[in-house]
């Protein structure tokens, strides 16, 4: 992978669904006092902070933009040292990539020690169900192999790495604190509730829908309700909306059914992503439609009203946020 191959997916994927409704990215911005995100593009990155820590959940594409983006934030580049990786696709390890801008080079990188066989090279990754081979990843970050189930320590954070094959061989996904899930490339949400995701680019749909179940289950039985927070299409607290259609898997091919009124037509038009919006206005979660369908279209007075009331949320939100990081300042 390489900046090129950030560029060319923007291009070509961009052309390729417009108009199918399939990626939904969160704003920069703040979903709660600990969970920041940046967009870029398609994508999403999301930092987590807690008593003076910040972790950042995936590396996002090779983006000239991250830098700028995360100023919006008030998060400084050389305070992350550490970095969860889901999975090692361009759009999720581009920041930490060889020939990236290197703004992460100090940073350590946590992955499941299946998923860094595609880094090795002892395995290729495929797309377009099977037929394409992508180029090898490159980092000179110092990288930590996890397995299955691990537990562990970032500061006053607790991790745990599940692991969710099918999308890629070694997928993770990250159960922070047990209230927040980063799930990657794992569930694509619809407006009816949660998918396997996108077919056309997991090395096995059978297997990711298998590890949704394995997922859900393990929520389930253990009483846990986090945030779902996904890669592409948002977050949400529901779990019988998340794992709605576990059993099913998103289709690349055609537009999605039902309409998502709140899906933008070009996911990769980040024209209404704004330094203002990143600091004033929370990110909603995919079940509140209306307040999604305002911050991407407006709707007149009614929706004016509805923004203002957004805004005086987002300062409320962005306040706690920013105390937050005044922790990470002081130490």
């Amino acid at each position: 992978m390489s900046k090129k191959a950030s560029q060319f997916q923007k291009r070509v994927m961009s052309l390729g669904y417009r108009g199918k409704e399939i990626f939904k990215p969160l704003n920069t911005g703040w979903i709660d006092e600990h969970t920041a995100c940046i967009r870029e593009w398609i994508a999403n990155i999301f930092f987590y902070t807690k008593n003076g820590t910040t972790i950042m959940i995936d590396a996002g594409y090779n983006y000239d933009r991250l830098a700028e983006k995360m100023r919006w934030l008030d998060i400084d580049p050389s305070s992350i040292q550490d970095i969860l990786i889901t999975h090692q696709d361009t759009d999720h390890v581009g920041a930490v990539e060889r020939d990236s801008d290197g703004l992460f080079r100090h940073a350590t990188l946590y992955l499941s020690e299946v998923e860094n066989r595609y880094m090795t090279g002892e395995v290729r990754r495929k797309v377009i169900f099977g037929t394409y081979k992508l180029p090898m990843v490159e980092t000179d970050n110092k990288k930590v192999l996890l397995k299955d189930g691990e537990v562990f320590q970032i500061g006053d954070i607790r991790v745990e790495a599940i692991m969710v094959p099918g999308h890629t061989w070694g997928h993770m996904v990250y159960l922070i604190d047990e209230a927040y899930l980063f799930t990657g490339d794992t569930i694509w949400f619809g407006p009816d509730g949660g998918y396997s995701f996108i077919n056309s680019l997991a090395e096995d749909n059978d297997l990711a829908k298998q590890s949704l179940e394995k997922l859900e289950k393990i929520l389930r039985e253990r009483g846990l309700s986090p945030k779902i927070i996904t890669g592409h299409t948002g977050w949400s607290q529901d779990l019988d909306f998340a794992f709605a259609h576990r059993d099913q898997v998103c289709n690349s091919l055609k537009r999605q059914k039902p309409h998502d009124p709140a899906a933008p037509y070009d996911g990769y038009d980040e024209s209404n992503d704004t330094e203002e919006g990143a600091r004033n206005v929370p990110l909603v979660s995919v079940n509140d439609v209306e307040k999604r369908k305002v911050l991407l279209f407006g709707a007149g007075v009614i929706g004016a009203y509805l923004a203002h009331v957004l805004i005086q949320a987002g300062n409320d939100v962005t306040i706690l946020a920013r105390e937050e990081r005044a922790k990470s300042l002081n130490q």
